[in-house]
């Protein structure tokens, strides 16, 4: 979606309320549960506020925001160890955002939580693309924490190491079909069952396993390029 780009090309004006929700999901073409985690996002980038009652505002501090420089570079390198790396960062910082998540957690932001992995599940019977998704239950994770870094620095890493969004460097026609997304929503339900028993501990564990396979995934990969490599070459 463009919503974005529309903030950072000035088409949208410093005081100007956004339509609604359901206006936005219609002009977008996508769902509300997509288009409450972009207003989240731009929320925190501090390009809009939400007034109680009236609805969501861009902000003065539109211009500034968006000349501010990323917290991290956005690298779209397509190598895997690039991928790998991030991975490991993500481990660190998902893992306890998981486990605050299941400790902290409100009932709406469980809610948000599941509505995600749901909206996963939807797109991937229809054979729609996933990754938005996938990467819109990782962040709510991320806000049930309710310590808005958290947040800050998952959006900063950002898509790159979901390889289930086609834009992505890392999708392939394999990690796009549905037996492998399968996979990771058996996963994702994993985490989804700890966070709603509210077992910081294993909600710790469901996120380790789900995004240590993720790295072994990529690792798979390697081996297999190398594979075909020796089979073409003769190597051994």
């Amino acid at each position: 979606m463009s919503l974005r780009q529309d903030f950072l090309s000035g088409q949208v004006s410093i005081g100007k309320k956004l339509p609604t929700e359901t206006q936005l999901a219609e002009t977008f073409d996508v769902s509300r549960t997509v288009i409450r985690e972009a207003v989240a996002a731009l929320v925190s980038d501090g390009l809009v506020e939400t007034r109680q009652g009236a609805g969501i505002f861009v902000i003065e501090h539109l211009q500034r925001a968006a000349a501010a420089p990323p917290l991290i570079k956005q690298d779209t390198s397509s190598n895997i160890s690039h991928a790998l790396n991030v991975l490991e960062v993500r481990i660190a910082l998902e893992m306890e955002s998981a486990a605050l998540a299941a400790a902290r957690r409100s009932s709406s932001q469980e809610a948000r939580i599941q509505e995600s992995f749901f909206e996963f599940d939807r797109l991937l019977k229809l054979g729609q693309p996933t990754g938005t998704a996938d990467f819109s239950f990782h962040r709510s994770i991320a806000e049930a924490t309710n310590n808005p870094f958290y947040v800050e620095v998952l959006d900063a890493l950002g898509t790159r190491t979901i390889p289930c969004d086609v834009t992505s460097p890392h999708s392939t026609e394999e990690v796009l079909s549905f037996s492998y997304q399968a996979g990771l929503q058996k996963e994702h339900l994993a985490i989804l069952n700890a966070i709603s028993a509210g077992d910081p501990e294993a909600a710790r564990d469901a996120m380790r396993t789900h995004l240590s396979l993720s790295q072994e995934r990529y690792r798979e990969r390697l081996r297999e390029r190398r594979a075909r490599y020796q089979s073409d070459t003769g190597e051994t």
